[in-house]
Protein backbone atom coordinates (compact mmCIF):
# COMPACT_ATOMS: atom_id res chain seq x y z
CA UNK A 1 0.00 0.00 0.00
CA UNK A 2 1.22 3.39 -1.20
CA UNK A 3 2.12 5.83 1.65
CA UNK A 4 0.65 8.82 2.07
CA UNK A 5 1.99 11.81 0.87
CA UNK A 6 2.14 14.77 3.38
CA UNK A 7 2.20 18.24 3.29
CA UNK A 8 3.54 21.01 5.91
CA UNK A 9 1.95 24.47 7.25
CA UNK A 10 3.15 26.49 4.60
CA UNK A 11 4.26 26.58 0.26
CA UNK A 12 7.15 28.82 0.05
CA UNK A 13 9.21 26.97 -2.85
CA UNK A 14 9.20 24.07 -4.88
CA UNK A 15 13.65 23.30 -3.32
CA UNK A 16 11.69 22.19 -0.34
CA UNK A 17 9.32 19.78 -1.73
CA UNK A 18 9.35 16.19 -2.82
CA UNK A 19 9.02 14.15 -6.25
CA UNK A 20 5.76 12.91 -4.79
CA UNK A 21 4.52 16.22 -3.15
CA UNK A 22 4.74 17.38 -6.48
CA UNK A 23 3.43 14.64 -8.15
CA UNK A 24 0.36 14.48 -5.76
CA UNK A 25 -0.49 17.99 -6.09
CA UNK A 26 -0.62 17.80 -9.80
CA UNK A 27 -2.81 14.77 -9.61
CA UNK A 28 -4.94 16.96 -7.00
CA UNK A 29 -4.99 19.83 -9.65
CA UNK A 30 -6.51 16.94 -12.29
CA UNK A 31 -10.29 16.77 -10.55
CA UNK A 32 -10.50 20.13 -9.56
CA UNK A 33 -10.03 21.29 -13.80
CA UNK A 34 -14.04 20.14 -14.21
CA UNK A 35 -15.02 22.26 -12.28
CA UNK A 36 -14.06 25.19 -14.17
CA UNK A 37 -16.41 23.91 -16.73
CA UNK A 38 -19.77 23.47 -14.96
CA UNK A 39 -22.49 26.12 -14.91
CA UNK A 40 -21.86 26.30 -11.25
CA UNK A 41 -18.06 26.62 -10.83
CA UNK A 42 -17.89 26.27 -6.83
CA UNK A 43 -17.65 23.42 -4.64
CA UNK A 44 -18.08 23.79 -0.33
CA UNK A 45 -14.41 22.26 -0.06
CA UNK A 46 -12.87 25.21 1.89
CA UNK A 47 -16.19 26.80 3.26
CA UNK A 48 -15.61 28.58 6.07
CA UNK A 49 -12.16 29.46 5.76
CA UNK A 50 -11.07 33.02 5.15
CA UNK A 51 -8.42 33.63 3.20
CA UNK A 52 -6.44 36.87 2.31
CA UNK A 53 -4.31 37.61 -0.73
CA UNK A 54 -1.78 40.49 0.44
CA UNK A 55 -0.21 41.41 -2.68
CA UNK A 56 2.84 44.04 -2.32
CA UNK A 57 3.61 43.97 -6.00
CA UNK A 58 1.28 44.33 -8.78
CA UNK A 59 -0.34 41.57 -9.96
CA UNK A 60 -3.43 40.41 -12.12
CA UNK A 61 -2.93 37.36 -13.19
CA UNK A 62 -1.75 35.73 -10.38
CA UNK A 63 -4.23 37.60 -8.05
CA UNK A 64 -7.35 36.73 -10.09
CA UNK A 65 -6.11 33.22 -10.53
CA UNK A 66 -5.89 32.55 -6.71
CA UNK A 67 -9.16 34.32 -6.20
CA UNK A 68 -11.32 32.26 -8.87
CA UNK A 69 -9.36 29.22 -6.69
CA UNK A 70 -10.65 30.67 -3.22
CA UNK A 71 -14.04 31.35 -4.45
CA UNK A 72 -14.33 27.94 -6.49
CA UNK A 73 -13.49 26.21 -3.26
CA UNK A 74 -16.03 28.42 -1.17
CA UNK A 75 -13.75 30.13 0.42
CA UNK A 76 -14.20 33.83 2.26
CA UNK A 77 -11.77 35.96 0.11
CA UNK A 78 -9.88 39.52 1.26
CA UNK A 79 -7.81 41.72 -1.16
CA UNK A 80 -5.30 43.75 -0.11
CA UNK A 81 -2.78 45.51 -2.19
CA UNK A 82 0.44 47.56 -1.47
CA UNK A 83 -0.64 50.87 -2.60
CA UNK A 84 -3.61 52.62 -0.29
CA UNK A 85 -2.71 50.62 2.77
CA UNK A 86 -0.94 50.76 5.72
CA UNK A 87 1.57 49.02 4.08
CA UNK A 88 1.92 52.15 1.71
CA UNK A 89 2.21 54.07 5.51
CA UNK A 90 5.18 51.91 6.37
CA UNK A 91 3.32 49.15 8.40
CA UNK A 92 6.05 46.22 8.27
CA UNK A 93 5.00 42.67 6.71
CA UNK A 94 4.92 40.94 10.28
CA UNK A 95 2.98 44.12 11.59
CA UNK A 96 0.09 43.54 8.82
CA UNK A 97 -0.16 39.79 9.09
CA UNK A 98 -0.17 40.23 13.11
CA UNK A 99 -3.41 42.36 12.33
CA UNK A 100 -4.86 39.58 9.86
CA UNK A 101 -4.48 37.18 12.14
CA UNK A 102 -6.21 39.01 15.07
CA UNK A 103 -9.15 38.65 12.60
CA UNK A 104 -8.97 34.76 12.56
CA UNK A 105 -7.71 34.48 9.00
CA UNK A 106 -6.51 30.93 7.85
CA UNK A 107 -4.76 31.24 4.93
CA UNK A 108 -2.22 33.92 3.64
CA UNK A 109 -1.04 34.60 -0.31
CA UNK A 110 1.74 36.60 -0.25
CA UNK A 111 3.71 38.52 -2.91
CA UNK A 112 6.59 40.76 -2.15
CA UNK A 113 8.88 42.18 -3.95
CA UNK A 114 12.07 40.82 -0.91
CA UNK A 115 13.49 37.45 -1.77
CA UNK A 116 12.27 35.35 1.23
CA UNK A 117 9.80 37.20 2.12
CA UNK A 118 6.89 34.44 2.23
CA UNK A 119 9.26 32.25 4.30
CA UNK A 120 9.95 34.86 6.88
CA UNK A 121 6.05 35.54 7.08
CA UNK A 122 5.34 31.64 7.02
CA UNK A 123 8.00 31.54 10.63
CA UNK A 124 6.01 34.10 12.18
CA UNK A 125 2.35 33.17 11.53
CA UNK A 126 -0.06 30.38 12.74
CA UNK A 127 -1.83 30.76 9.30
CA UNK A 128 -0.76 28.76 5.93
CA UNK A 129 1.04 30.60 4.52
CA UNK A 130 1.72 30.43 0.00
CA UNK A 131 4.41 32.38 -1.75
CA UNK A 132 2.22 33.84 -4.92
CA UNK A 133 6.13 35.43 -5.97
CA UNK A 134 8.79 36.61 -3.99
CA UNK A 135 11.94 39.06 -5.18
CA UNK A 136 14.15 36.73 -7.55
CA UNK A 137 13.30 33.28 -5.62
CA UNK A 138 10.52 31.24 -6.50
CA UNK A 139 6.74 31.25 -7.68
CA UNK A 140 6.04 27.87 -6.91
CA UNK A 141 2.36 27.75 -8.23
CA UNK A 142 3.69 28.58 -11.56
CA UNK A 143 6.09 26.23 -11.79
CA UNK A 144 3.65 23.79 -10.90
CA UNK A 145 0.98 25.12 -13.54
CA UNK A 146 3.90 24.89 -16.33
CA UNK A 147 4.53 21.19 -14.99
CA UNK A 148 0.80 20.46 -15.26
CA UNK A 149 0.72 21.56 -18.74
CA UNK A 150 3.55 20.18 -19.83
CA UNK A 151 1.98 16.68 -18.48
CA UNK A 152 -1.13 17.29 -19.64
CA UNK A 153 0.35 17.50 -24.01
CA UNK A 154 3.20 15.18 -23.14
CA UNK A 155 1.91 12.35 -20.90
CA UNK A 156 5.10 12.74 -19.05
CA UNK A 157 7.58 15.30 -17.21
CA UNK A 158 10.27 12.52 -17.02
CA UNK A 159 12.78 12.45 -19.73
CA UNK A 160 11.28 15.48 -21.13
CA UNK A 161 14.26 18.25 -22.93
CA UNK A 162 12.95 21.45 -21.40
CA UNK A 163 14.64 24.66 -22.14
CA UNK A 164 13.60 28.31 -20.57
CA UNK A 165 14.37 30.85 -22.79
CA UNK A 166 14.87 34.49 -21.71
CA UNK A 167 15.30 36.66 -18.54
CA UNK A 168 16.91 34.13 -16.46
CA UNK A 169 18.63 36.30 -14.23
CA UNK A 170 15.62 38.05 -12.79
CA UNK A 171 13.48 35.38 -12.85
CA UNK A 172 11.59 33.74 -9.97
CA UNK A 173 9.67 31.40 -12.33
CA UNK A 174 12.73 30.35 -13.95
CA UNK A 175 14.14 28.54 -10.53
CA UNK A 176 10.65 27.25 -9.26
CA UNK A 177 10.53 25.49 -12.97
CA UNK A 178 14.07 24.03 -13.07
CA UNK A 179 13.64 22.59 -9.26
CA UNK A 180 10.04 21.14 -10.20
CA UNK A 181 11.02 19.67 -13.66
CA UNK A 182 14.42 18.23 -11.99
CA UNK A 183 12.87 16.69 -9.33
CA UNK A 184 10.59 14.92 -11.61
CA UNK A 185 13.25 13.50 -14.06
CA UNK A 186 13.35 16.40 -16.71
CA UNK A 187 16.50 17.28 -18.76
CA UNK A 188 16.66 21.53 -17.88
CA UNK A 189 18.59 23.64 -20.20
CA UNK A 190 18.45 27.58 -19.71
CA UNK A 191 19.05 30.06 -22.81
CA UNK A 192 19.15 33.38 -22.80
CA UNK A 193 22.16 36.47 -23.33
CA UNK A 194 25.49 36.28 -20.73
CA UNK A 195 24.34 38.74 -18.84
CA UNK A 196 21.20 37.38 -18.34
CA UNK A 197 22.48 33.84 -17.31
CA UNK A 198 22.86 33.61 -13.54
CA UNK A 199 26.85 33.05 -12.77
CA UNK A 200 27.55 28.93 -11.64
CA UNK A 201 23.41 28.08 -12.94
CA UNK A 202 25.04 24.93 -14.59
CA UNK A 203 26.03 23.68 -10.38
CA UNK A 204 21.93 23.29 -9.83
CA UNK A 205 21.88 20.82 -12.85
CA UNK A 206 20.87 22.84 -15.85
CA UNK A 207 22.76 23.01 -19.34
CA UNK A 208 23.49 26.55 -21.00
CA UNK A 209 22.43 26.80 -24.26
CA UNK A 210 23.98 30.06 -25.81
CA UNK A 211 22.07 30.34 -28.93
CA UNK A 212 18.23 30.21 -29.11
CA UNK A 213 18.38 28.04 -32.41
CA UNK A 214 20.58 25.55 -30.20
CA UNK A 215 17.63 26.00 -27.72
CA UNK A 216 15.26 25.10 -30.92
CA UNK A 217 16.87 22.34 -31.59
CA UNK A 218 17.66 20.40 -28.18
CA UNK A 219 14.06 20.73 -26.53
CA UNK A 220 10.80 19.85 -26.98
CA UNK A 221 9.41 22.19 -24.46
CA UNK A 222 10.11 25.96 -24.50
CA UNK A 223 9.23 28.12 -22.05
CA UNK A 224 9.48 31.76 -22.94
CA UNK A 225 10.63 34.22 -20.13
CA UNK A 226 9.63 37.97 -20.46
CA UNK A 227 12.15 40.30 -20.59
CA UNK A 228 11.73 42.06 -16.70
CA UNK A 229 12.64 45.46 -17.43
CA UNK A 230 11.18 46.63 -14.11
CA UNK A 231 13.86 44.97 -12.60
CA UNK A 232 17.06 45.87 -14.52
CA UNK A 233 19.46 48.69 -14.93
CA UNK A 234 21.19 49.68 -17.85
CA UNK A 235 23.55 47.45 -19.87
CA UNK A 236 21.79 44.04 -19.92
CA UNK A 237 20.87 44.13 -23.68
CA UNK A 238 21.62 46.71 -26.28
CA UNK A 239 18.23 47.16 -27.03
CA UNK A 240 14.76 45.47 -27.39
CA UNK A 241 15.03 45.16 -31.10
CA UNK A 242 18.62 43.72 -30.63
CA UNK A 243 17.04 40.95 -28.02
CA UNK A 244 14.41 40.08 -30.58
CA UNK A 245 16.87 39.49 -33.05
CA UNK A 246 18.60 37.09 -31.37
CA UNK A 247 16.47 35.50 -29.05
CA UNK A 248 12.91 36.24 -29.68
CA UNK A 249 10.81 32.92 -30.71
CA UNK A 250 9.72 33.48 -34.35
CA UNK A 251 7.81 31.01 -36.74
CA UNK A 252 10.68 31.30 -39.11
CA UNK A 253 12.98 30.15 -36.04
CA UNK A 254 10.80 27.27 -35.22
CA UNK A 255 10.06 26.34 -38.44
CA UNK A 256 13.84 24.68 -38.31
CA UNK A 257 13.13 22.90 -35.17
CA UNK A 258 13.21 18.56 -36.01
CA UNK A 259 10.57 18.27 -34.49
CA UNK A 260 6.88 19.70 -32.24
CA UNK A 261 7.92 22.07 -29.77
CA UNK A 262 5.06 23.28 -26.87
CA UNK A 263 5.72 27.10 -26.35
CA UNK A 264 5.09 28.04 -23.08
CA UNK A 265 5.05 32.03 -21.46
CA UNK A 266 3.82 32.44 -17.73
CA UNK A 267 2.66 36.45 -18.93
CA UNK A 268 2.16 38.98 -19.15
CA UNK A 269 4.24 39.03 -22.99
CA UNK A 270 6.01 41.75 -24.36
CA UNK A 271 4.56 40.58 -28.04
CA UNK A 272 7.53 41.32 -30.62
CA UNK A 273 10.24 41.33 -28.37
CA UNK A 274 10.77 37.41 -26.58
CA UNK A 275 8.00 35.97 -28.69
CA UNK A 276 6.44 36.83 -31.73
CA UNK A 277 2.55 37.21 -31.87
CA UNK A 278 2.08 34.60 -34.53
CA UNK A 279 4.00 32.15 -31.78
CA UNK A 280 2.12 33.01 -28.68
CA UNK A 281 -1.15 32.51 -30.51
CA UNK A 282 -0.32 29.56 -33.25
CA UNK A 283 -0.61 26.12 -33.00
CA UNK A 284 1.90 24.92 -30.53
CA UNK A 285 1.33 27.34 -27.84
CA UNK A 286 -0.03 26.55 -24.93
CA UNK A 287 -0.24 29.62 -22.98
CA UNK A 288 -3.88 30.10 -22.71
CA UNK A 289 -4.29 26.59 -21.17
CA UNK A 290 -1.62 27.65 -18.68
CA UNK A 291 -4.18 30.12 -17.47
CA UNK A 292 -6.54 27.81 -17.15
CA UNK A 293 -4.45 25.01 -15.28
CA UNK A 294 -3.54 27.66 -12.95
CA UNK A 295 -6.79 28.02 -11.06
CA UNK A 296 -6.86 24.20 -10.92
CA UNK A 297 -3.72 23.94 -9.60
CA UNK A 298 -3.83 26.81 -7.21
CA UNK A 299 -6.98 24.87 -5.71
CA UNK A 300 -4.98 22.03 -5.30
CA UNK A 301 -2.58 23.88 -3.13
CA UNK A 302 -5.15 25.54 -1.14
CA UNK A 303 -6.93 22.26 -0.38
CA UNK A 304 -4.10 20.51 0.38
CA UNK A 305 -2.60 22.70 3.22
CA UNK A 306 -6.12 22.93 4.75
CA UNK A 307 -5.74 19.55 5.12
CA UNK A 308 -7.96 18.09 2.30
CA UNK A 309 -6.96 14.11 1.45
CA UNK A 310 -5.85 13.69 -2.02
CA UNK A 311 -7.62 10.30 -2.36
CA UNK A 312 -10.57 12.64 -1.47
CA UNK A 313 -10.04 15.11 -3.75
CA UNK A 314 -12.51 13.39 -6.56
CA UNK A 315 -15.00 13.24 -4.50
CA UNK A 316 -14.57 17.24 -3.27
CA UNK A 317 -15.12 17.83 -6.57
CA UNK A 318 -18.77 16.08 -6.85
CA UNK A 319 -20.22 17.89 -3.61
CA UNK A 320 -22.54 19.98 -4.66
CA UNK A 321 -22.75 23.39 -3.45
CA UNK A 322 -25.90 23.74 -0.58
Amino acid sequence: MTARVTFGKDLTDLEGLSADQIRTILDVAEPFKEISERPIKKVPALRGKTIVNLFYEPSTRTRVSFEFAEKRLSADTVNISGVGSSVQKGESLVDTARNLEAMRIDMVVVRHGSSGAAQFLADRIPSNVINGGDGQHEHPTQGLLDMLTIRDHLGSIEGRRVCIVGDILHSRVARSNIWGLLKLGAEVAVCGPPTLIPPGIEALGVGVLKRVEEAIEWAEVLNVLRLQLERMEAGYIPSLREYNRFFGISVARLEKAPRDILILHPGPMNRGVEIDSHVADGPHSVILQQVTNGVAVRMAVLYLLAGGRPERAEAAKKESRE
